[in-house]
């Protein structure tokens, strides 16, 4: 299982961090180690005094496919979700500063936080979902997939001319406006259209 993830695809969160407007969807991976098992709490690594949450709409991945065309990708997916890239944003700056790939600030150990998944015929828009993370009983990020740069079909078509995609591929889709620090003690939690998909202690 691999986790694709996209970045700046919502144009506030762009602004808010003070990047280019990309010409076509910005791509990383996390491994599969990065997933953080369920029921555990997110324990602030030693290496950054500066993790950020980012809650994404996730998707994942039925079965195999490549040079997959728009106009299928709804075929290549029954479930959507709800999750977390943790961001050790002081590390992802002093390696965006040199040029360098970001995988030690998005790839390490907990850094993918997986809510729980619900069927995608639940839901009558895929293209306008609404989203929220609350920290401490106050909403940190609230976002709509009608805002993305690039939608989700269009996300699994482009990625699966770099990448086959496997059955259980899961794709993060971006994050809006509104990504911050964590603390210990801090307690988050997700929901998509009012259905709450994760929760998780800082520690």
């Amino acid at each position: 299982m691999k986790i694709i993830c996209i970045g700046r695809n919502y144009t506030a969160h762009i602004n808010e961090l003070e990047n280019e407007k990309p010409e076509e969807p910005v791509v990383f991976i996390k491994p599969d180690s990065s997933v953080l098992p369920k029921q555990q709490d997110f324990y602030i690594p030693e290496f950054s005094n500066d993790v950020h949450y980012e809650v994404e709409v996730l998707v994942k991945i039925k079965k195999v496919g490549k040079h997959i065309g728009k106009e299928f990708a709804p075929t290549y997916y029954d479930e959507v979700g709800l999750g977390i890239d943790f961001t050790a944003r002081d590390l992802q700056s002093k390696l965006k500063e040199k040029g360098l790939p970001w995988e030690k600030a998005k790839g390490f150990d907990g850094a993918a936080v997986i809510g729980e998944w619900l069927p995608k015929k639940d839901f009558k828009d895929i293209n306008d979902l609404n989203f929220k993370l609350v920290k401490n009983n106050e909403i940190v990020q609230e976002g709509n997939t009608s805002l993305m740069l690039w939608k989700i079909d269009e996300i699994i078509a482009y990625v699966s001319t770099f990448f086959m995609l496997k059955k259980g591929d899961i794709i993060f889709t971006g994050t809006p406006a509104g990504v911050g620090k964590i603390s210990p003690n801090d307690y988050l939690s997700g929901s998509l259209e009012d259905k709450e998909l994760f929760t998780l202690k800082i520690k």
